[in-house]
């Protein structure tokens, strides 16, 4: 009964298929039938053209974009909790050979234009100090908090205004659209938004993560930076497969529905112990430690996330049985 994190949930049949008719000769790298396809699938999901690359891991996914994004003398405007200052060991700087990261404060993770602008205010616009160059933002957050299109778009405004490039960190995009209803190109380039991580590895997938550039000016030299950065690999086409096949009837997005019924119905549950709204799949409950170790004790697992608090989340494959038994093993604290 394993609720920490939906990383290690299991794939999607329809990938494990895919894999298996993408095992044959074909072209190398990014040659193959499979990859070529990408581009038009993406750009029907976002009613638009845009270049889209396969990459095995988010944060390359998120390093690669914003190295395309800002110079290795800029600066990328992101939140204190975001994901590539905590959790990806510096790689933002290494892929962009320096670029600095300007944190911002904001309840649950969101980013705000106020929190920009006041980031971007406090540096003298002269040679002694590091020019903000992008921002970047995480939908749904690290807290599971999901940006509505509004939001996203008075962002844009403000990187409009500051002429900044602007990065989504889409790890659990899939599940941000299923919670808001809104449309994939509404929330991305149509509020402003240049380049977008599509998590896929989290939803059903296996091995494959879309980067996604509205901006297409930007692909080609990123194509160089990927086989730079050793993320071109030699068979491509079982990444490709992997994404063409959560594409497919809208997977993707039945998936991250099914993830986020499972979290509703613990939300439920843990009624006033939330830290924050439910608002995809992934729940910040408060409880003492003891608390903790009774529900670990029945068999239940998460991760321990701040004093007094844990995390809990559910996979597009969550068993609904034990998700009903946490529910009462929560609800009988």
């Amino acid at each position: 009964m394993r609720f920490f994190s939906d990383n290690a949930a299991a794939c999607h049949p329809a990938v494990l298929d895919a894999l298996a008719r993408a095992d044959r000769l074909d072209t190398a790298y990014d040659g193959d039938a499979w990859s070529k396809r990408l581009d038009n699938a993406f750009s029907d999901v976002f009613e638009t053209e845009v270049r889209a690359l396969w990459v095995t891991t988010g944060t390359a996914a998120n390093c690669l974009a914003l190295a395309a994004l800002c110079p290795l003398y800029g600066a990328i405007v992101c939140h204190r909790d975001a994901h590539i200052e905590n959790d990806e060991a510096g790689a933002p700087g290494f892929f962009t050979h320096g670029a600095k990261l300007m944190l911002v404060e904001g309840r649950g993770a969101k980013v705000t234009p106020q929190a920009v602008e006041e980031a971007c205010a406090r540096i003298r616009p002269d040679v002694h100090q590091v020019q903000p160059r992008a921002l970047s933002i995480t939908n749904a957050t690290e807290y599971g908090l999901t940006y509505s299109v509004s939001e996203v778009g008075a962002l844009g405004e403000t990187v409009r205004r500051r002429a900044l490039g602007f990065h989504m960190d889409g790890a659990r995009f899939a599940n941000a659209i299923a919670a808001t209803g809104a449309s994939p190109a509404d929330v991305t380039w149509r509020a402003g938004v240049d380049a977008l991580s599509f998590g896929f590895v989290k939803n059903g997938g296996m091995s494959a993560e879309a980067l996604i550039f509205f901006n297409t000016e930007l692909a080609d030299e990123t194509l160089v930076r990927r086989k730079r950065a050793g993320h071109l690999l030699s068979k491509g086409r079982y990444l490709a497969a992997q994404l063409l096949a959560l594409l497919e009837d809208d997977r993707w997005l039945a998936n991250a529905r099914a993830a986020n019924a499972a979290a509703a119905t613990l939300a439920k549950a843990a009624g006033d112990r939330l830290a924050l709204p439910v608002e995809a799949n992934e729940l910040f409950v408060r409880m003492t430690p003891e608390e903790a170790a009774r529900l670990r004790s029945a068999g239940f697992d998460f991760y321990d996330w701040a004093p007094g608090e844990v995390r809990l989340v559910t996979s597009w494959d969550q068993d609904m049985a034990a998700v009903g038994r946490l529910a009462e093993a929560i609800a009988a604290l």
